[in-house]
């Protein structure tokens, strides 16, 4: 097919595709961020499983087979599994993106979180099989949980900001109240960072032959608890003060849920700990923390309005 036919089909093609937000890129939008939440859970059960190297090869199962062999135990069919669950990853970033790209000059935030979420999760498969190729080491195992939690991270934002409408956005909020948010946002990310160090000096190594950090696990366990609770703190005085910001930006409905996920996620960590680290309560665990890293986003994105100028009961105005 020459040049001169190609170019018009693909004109054709790309004139079918979505000028407007509609129903179709807000299911969507629902969906990266699900699946990348639902990718945690089932990365969590391959490790926790110690189903790491069930497929011992990448990007094929074993070497000269795309899928596990009969040969292979059901360690093979987790991790498979796991592996599969990419491929809808991907589909579903793909139509997300299409979904926006006629509106990436109106709406150049959607372009790009659409973009960097399918940019993620490419290079999470590459992470992915690096990981298995090097047999689970808990420094590379702990980075693909932060593309995860990014990934989350990303799809919150995407969520959120399918709905808002487009246009510039200014701080809303009185700045004491988003440095007060900016530093809860620290200490979640240290809180998360931590567990995830603590986690690779824990037993589920994902396989018997996977190294271990070598941090004393006990000491560790401490040691995430106080940003944790540090994180907690904060967010109930974020969480407080959001009945004094504008109703519009709904802060104690986000803030509120931020509070939730983060009272279950210590009563997990403490049950898990008092009962040696069931498989169970620790997927649990791993599957909200990136819950929180999604409300804290939604929490962060809700400091700002497309509006100028916001008046508050005291007089003040928005980023005063």
């Amino acid at each position: 097919m020459s040049e001169q036919q190609t170019a018009p089909r693909a004109g054709a093609l790309l004139s079918r595709l979505p000028e407007r937000i509609g129903r179709g890129a807000r299911v969507l939008a629902w969906l990266v961020l699900i699946s990348n939440v639902v990718i945690v859970g089932t990365g969590g059960l391959v490790r926790l499983t110690g189903s790491g190297l069930g497929c011992p090869d990448w990007p094929n199962c074993t070497e000269g087979s795309l899928i596990p062999t009969e040969e292979l135990s059901w360690h093979s069919l987790i991790e498979f599994g796991n592996r599969t669950m990419t491929g809808v990853l991907i589909v579903i970033a793909l139509l997300a993106f299409l979904s926006v790209v006629r509106l990436r000059a109106q709406r150049p935030e959607l372009f790009a979180l659409t973009l960097a979420n399918g940019i993620g999760i490419i290079l999470q498969a590459v992470v992915g099989g690096v990981i298995v190729w090097l047999h689970l080491p808990p420094s590379l195992v702990g980075i693909h949980f932060v593309i995860s939690a990014g990934l989350v991270g990303n799809g919150a934002a995407y969520v959120n900001r399918v709905y808002a409408p487009a246009g510039p956005r200014r701080l809303a909020v009185p700045r004491r109240y988003a440095m007060l948010v900016h530093v809860t946002s620290a200490a979640a990310a240290v809180t998360v960072l931590v567990g995830i160090l603590l986690t690779g000096a824990g037993p589920h190594a994902g396989d018997d032959i996977a190294a271990r950090n070598g941090l004393d696990p006990i000491l560790w366990q401490h040691i995430h608890s106080w940003p944790a609770y540090l994180l907690f703190a904060l967010t109930i005085v974020v969480f407080a003060g959001s009945f004094r910001m504008p109703t519009t930006l709904r802060l104690p409905l986000w803030s509120g849920l931020l509070l939730g996920v983060e009272f279950v996620q210590i009563g997990v960590g403490l049950w898990q700990a008092r009962t040696g680290l069931p498989i169970v309560l620790v997927n649990i665990h791993m599957v909200l923390a990136v819950l929180l890293v999604a409300a804290m986003t939604v929490v962060v994105l809700q400091l700002k309005a497309p509006r100028a100028i916001l008046t508050f009961d005291d007089g003040s105005t928005a980023g005063s």
